[in-house]
């Protein structure tokens, strides 16, 4: 056994030899192979708004690392703009990509034994697909988000990309004169960051702050600002010294680290896709988590955060009036925060938030005080009923009067329902079901912002409702329910949905219910044929095959 040992210490030594040649290459010194390796995980690209402003940051960690006594080792990963592929074939990649992009990190990670990493990122799944990386390498590491795009402007009105989607129904119903529609789309994103509403990339990138595993104040800063550059370096110099101290994302990432974060994604009015993200989150973390948490924490947790979709300000102004740490502290104060929680810095929560005022300032509008909030409950509800078994996820801000029963609208794809929405064939009262849409049968559980805008757009808000098994943008209000799971292409009752069928839909009874007989329903799911797979190769192929339930998260390792 000793000379077997004595063999293997020589080969490992003569393989680091070998290793060392590689950085040498570099430019590397002897003395470098003493210091920590700081992986910068790079999500710059020129795809998207969201992404092109990232380069200044990676620079700047990269200094900081280096000026910090360690070495960065840089490397990149994908993305995909939602906005740009949005109401298309490409929008099937876009769940797709949190996957690639926490496999690419893990793989670089891995791979080459990196002591630490910090991850910049910017669009959508950006944030998820990096967060679930750090959870399974579990090496130090803190999430660098890009940063906010500032907001548009048009005849007195700020505009988000948003606006240019809702500008659609509104140009079909004649509410809008072609001139005012060109310059919407032309001035609604006015350089580079990511949507600014509490869209999906603003809504995880502020839960991270929450969470514990972002510095605070950096998720609502705009990405022309300084203040972006000097927090990512800041951020650089956080993850040398947790490397220093051993703070690794599973010590952060907790049950109650993640109560904390759901906490801040209820009071700041976030993204459903926040309930599919951190499902998955929770799952790379081997923290125990399920959709049912969401509802509970969406009973006891207020909104505060007048933000658009559905309200009247964007990211910035939430940065104005105190950013993430005010609506973190309002929260603590009134006990729905675990101050205990370990964050990135080696401080808990609590110690973060000691300098952060206990009241917002009284001369903004955009973050309400505890006793006066925007809605007394959270505004993701998750509905269960005979249509979603294993649940769906609802967003009711905004709306007078959640609830709806009304005839169906069948439609077996985004692109069929679109095309009946653009004719004016949908009117006030019916329930527009889109199936085939989820994680296994879009495959990739498109978002249907295009749809919901345009029914928005041509005035239905309030009076159509809309139900999925796909997902639904950051962006979307209204009568909507996405994530119905199980999703039609694994047999789930939203497929065995017949036109004319009544459905209701009741934010308040939390029910998705389809009004037939118990016979009936049996007699369809008896007839039930399953559709061939859209895709039999490639990412969309691979991921259909692996992917798990939207009530599971999506994730593609669940059961290997």
């Amino acid at each position: 056994m000793a000379n077997n040992n004595r063999s293997k210490n020589v080969t490992q030594g003569i393989q680091r030899s070998a290793n060392r040649a590689m950085y040498y290459a570099m430019g590397y010194k002897k003395e470098d192979f003493e210091k920590p390796m700081i992986g910068v995980a790079n999500g710059h690209s020129t795809i998207t708004p969201c992404n092109s402003g990232l380069q200044k940051l990676a620079d700047a960690a990269i200094e900081a690392i280096q000026t910090s006594g360690a070495n960065a080792q840089v490397f990149g990963t994908p993305t995909i703009s939602d906005g740009i592929g949005m109401g298309t074939e490409g929008m099937k990649y876009s769940l797709v990509s949190r996957e690639v992009i926490a496999d690419a990190i893990e793989t670089c990670v891995m791979g080459q034994w990196m002591d630490g990493v910090v991850v910049i990122g910017g669009c959508d799944k950006n944030m998820p697909g990096g967060m679930i990386a750090l959870a399974r390498t579990n090496v130090p590491g803190i999430y660098v988000y890009g940063g906010t795009v500032k907001p548009g402007h048009y005849k007195g009105k700020d505009l988000t990309i948003v606006s240019a989607f809702e500008a659609v129904g509104e140009f079909t119903m004649k509410r809008l004169s072609e001139e005012d529609f060109e310059q919407i789309e032309q001035r609604c994103i006015p350089g580079s960051g990511s949507c600014g509403g509490m869209y999906t990339a603003n809504t995880m990138s502020s839960s991270f702050e929450a969470l514990g595993m972002s510095l605070l104040y950096s998720s609502t800063m705009a990405n022309p600002d300084e203040e972006k550059t000097l927090s990512a370096a800041q951020s650089a110099r956080v993850v040398v010294n947790a490397v220093k101290n051993n703070i690794k994302p599973r010590d952060i990432i907790t049950r109650k680290s993640i109560e904390n974060a759901v906490a801040c994604i209820m009071a700041i009015g976030g993204s459903t896709n926040a309930v599919l993200h951190f499902l998955a989150i929770a799952h790379a973390a081997e923290v125990q988590w399920s959709i049912d948490d969401f509802e509970r924490m969406r009973q006891k947790i207020p909104v505060l955060c007048d933000l658009k979709p559905s309200g009247n300000y964007v990211a910035t102004d939430l940065h104005a009036a105190g950013g993430i740490p005010q609506v973190l502290k309002i929260l603590l104060n009134a006990g729905l925060l675990h101050g205990d929680c370990l964050t990135i810095t080696g401080k808990t929560l609590a110690e973060e938030l000691a300098h952060v005022p206990d009241s917002p300032r009284a001369n903004q509008n955009v973050i309400r005080s505890i006793d006066k909030p925007l809605y007394s409950h959270g505004h993701l509800a998750i509905l269960k009923g005979n249509l979603s078994p294993e649940g769906c996820v609802a967003k009711i801000t905004g709306l007078k009067n959640p609830v709806i029963t009304g005839p169906a609208r069948v439609f077996d794809s985004e692109d069929e329902a679109m095309a009946a929405i653009m004719a004016q064939k949908i009117t006030h009262g019916d329930v527009v079901v889109i199936r085939y849409e989820g994680p296994k049968g879009g495959p990739g559980m498109r978002e249907m912002l295009s749809p919901t805008s345009a029914l928005i757009g041509q005035g239905f808000g309030e009076t159509v409702g809309l139900i999925t098994d796909g997902r639904f943008s950051g962006g979307t209000w209204g009568m909507v329910v996405g994530h119905v799971a199980p999703e039609a292409f694994v047999g789930g009752p939203i497929a065995l949905i017949k036109e004319g069928d009544s459905i209701t839909i009741d934010a308040y009874k939390l029910l998705l219910q389809l009004n037939i007989s118990e016979a009936e329903f049996q007699a369809r799911q008896a007839a039930w044929q399953a559709k061939a797979p859209r895709y039999t190769r490639g990412v969309l192929a691979k991921f259909a095959k692996l992917t798990s339930s939207a009530s599971k998260g999506a994730v593609t390792d669940l059961q290997l």
